[in-house]
């Protein structure tokens, strides 16, 4: 379950890195990224069992409208391998403010039978930058949720300072909501560094408020990222 959009403070920072190398054909503009991590942690619980995770993703806009997918391998302890995203929405500004409406639809490869791993989720996030300084608030809501939970919501507020060109802080508080399982607060913050116009470092700090579940445990998470 890709935290994309928990961390998409940090794309306000280095968003120059990020579009550096994206590729255009007429008014589309297309940019692919290839990450490394020591633990893909998705609104505070670890996907895959504490290990490490390689990533793929691709995005493609036209306009203010724009198409996605993502992929990264997880561990449920069963036979599920992977998790595959695909996306989609549209951005404008509105009184100054960055507005993003859109839908994520999370895959899982190798799924058990009657798991009901897959699920689709709406979103809503807005934005707005004050100088270096970037704050946000997005709200996630799923009429068929992950496992045993049908409706679920997740509200989150963001930030992210860009401290110089190529260093950036964020950090970013959410309280995901379910109808079955118990709610809970996750929150992260850490500091993305641009090593170069094509690569990304990010060491990031993650938590929750629960109690004696060893992948919602704090932890401390180092990603490499290659965006092109």
């Amino acid at each position: 379950m890709k935290l994309t959009a928990s961390l998409a403070a940090i794309a306000a920072a280095i968003a120059a890195v990020s579009t550096a190398g994206a590729a255009s054909a007429q008014d589309a503009t297309f940019a692919f990224n290839v990450a490394g991590t020591s633990d893909y942690v998705f609104r505070g619980f670890s996907q895959t069992a504490e290990d490490s995770a390689l990533q793929l993703g691709a995005d493609a806009t036209v306009g203010n409208y724009y198409v996605g997918a993502w992929a990264s391998n997880v561990d449920f302890g069963d036979e599920t391998d992977a998790e595959v995203d695909l996306y989609g929405g549209y951005r404008t500004e509105v009184a100054g403010f960055a507005v993003d409406v859109g839908a994520i639809a999370y895959l899982y490869v190798g799924e058990p039978n009657r798991a009901a791993y897959n699920y689709v989720e709406a979103k809503l996030a807005v934005s707005r930058a004050f100088g270096p300084l970037t704050t946000g608030v997005a709200a996630y809501i799923s009429p068929d949720f992950f496992g045993v939970d049908e409706v679920a919501t997740y509200f989150e507020a963001n930030a992210a300072f860009a401290v110089t060109d190529k260093l950036s802080v964020s950090g970013a508080v959410g309280n995901q909501q379910l109808d079955k399982s118990d709610d809970y607060v996750t929150y992260n913050v850490g500091a993305a560094y641009a090593i170069t116009s094509n690569l990304i470092a990010d060491v990031r700090y993650h938590d929750t408020d629960v109690d004696n579940v060893g992948i919602a445990e704090d932890r401390v998470v180092g990603t490499l990222k290659v965006v092109f």
